[in-house]
């Protein structure tokens, strides 16, 4: 089940990770420093130097920033239609980093297992073929699930996937060239979601073996996706975590927030 697509559906994200690491490390060791060596050498200044005095500012700061960013949540911004109608172009969204392990900052490695990922989660991961670019997509297949795609339908395990069709979409904003697609509810394990479905397009069909250790994607948008039917799997050293709450709406290309979709649920 593989493929091509001109397509690319990415995050955006703050990527301060870096930074807050560097930030972290310069203004503590600054200030450690001023505590444990400048100070009892200089006792009879009569301030502290400027660097000393921005350094202990700004230290906690850093800090709680980069605990809470690396270890909490993390906010990302959609850019792009591939998990329309879930979320849309615009959506500012909250990211789950314990869902799937506690990971170390920069280098990624996980010290702490604290859950996987499961059927249906939507669900951040660094892009297999350019792990500097953050993806999200729905969790379809399990290591070691079987699945299929053909004529536009889900087959986990050799069983069809329900989806009922449910009307027609319309879209809006940077969105509204969807309109017209058909809208369907689909049940992953314990998670029912809608998806869009182009009947007129194309599509890349196939069956595949989830491997050990990885994980096989779906955008909800199925016929605007470029997700594993293209690319293949997601291992799990490139997981980031679980999407589970929008906290703004901004769609630049229009101009136009959707205050309603503040504080909505990622199902």
């Amino acid at each position: 089940m593989t493929g091509e697509t001109g397509e690319e559906y990415r995050l955006m994200s703050f990527n301060l990770e870096l930074i807050l690491v560097l930030g972290t490390l310069i203004t503590g060791l600054v200030w450690a420093l001023d505590v444990f060596w400048w100070r009892r050498r200089d006792e009879k200044r009569s301030r502290e130097p400027w660097y000393v005095e921005y350094a202990r500012s700004f230290f906690p700061v850093f800090l709680i920033v980069l605990l809470l960013r690396s270890f909490v949540v993390e906010p990302f911004r959609i850019p792009s239609g591939s998990m329309m109608p879930t979320l849309l172009v615009g959506d500012f969204i909250l990211v789950s980093k314990f869902s799937y392990g506690i990971r170390l900052p920069v280098v990624n490695v996980k010290v702490l297992n604290t859950g996987e990922p499961r059927r249906g989660d939507v669900m951040v991961f660094r892009y297999p073929r350019n792990p500097k670019e953050d993806y999200i997509k729905r969790v379809v297949g399990l290591p070691g699930d079987r699945v299929g795609y053909y004529n536009k339908q889900l087959y986990i395990n050799g069983e069809r996937v329900e989806r009922e069709a449910v009307g027609v979409y319309q879209g809006f904003g940077s969105g509204e060239g969807m309109s017209g697609a058909q809208l369907a509810l689909e049940q992953l394990g314990d998670v029912r979601h809608q998806v869009l479905i182009m009947p007129e397009r194309g599509s890349v069909e196939g069956e595949i073996v989830v491997p050990e250790g990885h994980y096989f994607v779906l955008g909800d948008n199925r016929d605007n996706s470029n997700d594993s039917r293209f690319w293949g799997m997601v291992p799990e050293e490139n997981l980031v975590g679980r999407a589970f709450m929008i906290w703004m709406n901004w769609d630049i290309g229009v101009g136009r927030s959707d205050m309603g979709r503040i504080g909505m649920r990622i199902e």
